[in-house]
């Protein structure tokens, strides 16, 4: 399978990538200056006698080859074997090639400034660059393989889903991206902890808008908006109910984000890699690429408007 014969099957592109023919084109520049890094970084690093290009013809000679090699691989999530078999690799060769793309993938997004922030010092600046101050909060899990430890069975057994998983917490702008992204953690912690773990702080004047995962959570001067609960042994008025409605509302927007996030099955599939931080590597370059997308279906309709 080749970019050159999917170059003018623009939906099949669409399903196997994620991203259209002109999104994929869009990115090929960054790509491309990843790639140039890694190469300089990799093979022509001082000291190394072996000169780039030396030994048996890659599988993936093209830039557009590689960068579909790996779109594919994080938009369906094929095991390794199968994604071997569609590019003509072995397992093993693929396996290189997938942790090898992911980074110069990665690396691509940051250099279309598309990826989340990710230290929570940072937060309060980056969020006060947002022309709104309005935010929305919540917590995403993703199931992975059952762990062969013991311990780690306990302390990844989500008892919400049902099963092992991992999460992270996503603020997206309201109307906006995603701009900032927590660190991975077991499936068992709150929400609201992971929140006051990394000292989430907000710019003054924020108004952010959770659920009731994060029901306590109240950074200083920031206005939260959040459904009020059904009182024990008690009902809703029908003024609180309509306020939870129109809450509910607003906040389904940060359910959108979560589901374009998750278009790449890489995130929806059990997920089968134990090499370090990847399990987090991918996670911030699904982000990354619903970002992208936004980003330019957002410019496609600015220019379709002004045309009309």
């Amino acid at each position: 399978m080749t970019y050159a014969e999917l170059r003018t099957k623009s939906r099949i592109l669409c399903s196997l990538t994620g991203l259209t023919g002109q999104e994929f084109e869009a990115l090929l520049p960054s790509f491309a200056a990843a790639w140039d890094a890694f190469v300089q970084e990799t093979f022509q690093r001082e000291g190394r006698k072996r000169a780039v290009g030396a030994g048996r013809k890659a599988h993936l000679r093209d830039l557009e080859d590689k960068l579909l090699f790996i779109l594919v691989y994080f938009r369906l999530y094929p095991t390794q074997e199968v994604q071997g078999f569609l590019f003509g690799m072995s397992q093993t060769q693929a396996n290189e090639w997938i942790h090898r793309l992911t980074r110069v993938l990665n690396q691509a997004l940051g250099y279309e400034r598309q990826l989340p922030e990710r230290d929570p010092a940072n937060l309060e600046t980056v969020l006060s660059a947002c022309p709104s101050l309005e935010f929305l909060i919540d917590g995403t899990e993703r199931r992975i393989n059952r762990p062969k430890d013991k311990a780690d069975r306990k302390t990844y057994y989500s008892g919400k889903k049902k099963t092992h998983t991992v999460k992270n917490l996503i603020i997206p702008e309201r109307g906006g991206k995603v701009r900032y992204l927590s660190d991975t953690y077991e499936g068992k912690k709150h929400d609201k902890a992971i929140a006051d773990e990394e000292d989430l702080r907000f710019p003054p004047g924020s108004t952010l808008w959770q659920d009731g995962g994060l029901q306590g959570f109240t950074p200083e001067g920031v206005t939260i908006q959040q459904p009020k609960k059904k009182p024990q042994n008690g009902s809703l008025t029908a003024i609180d109910k309509l306020n939870n409605q129109s809450i509910s509302s607003i906040r389904v927007e940060v359910e959108h984000h979560i589901g374009g996030i998750k278009r790449c099955q890489i995130l929806v599939q059990p997920f089968r890699n134990w090499v370090d931080h990847y399990v987090d590597d991918v996670m911030e370059t699904a982000c990354g690429l619903h970002n992208f997308r936004l980003t330019h279906r957002a410019k496609k309709g600015n220019s379709l408007g002004q045309a009309a």
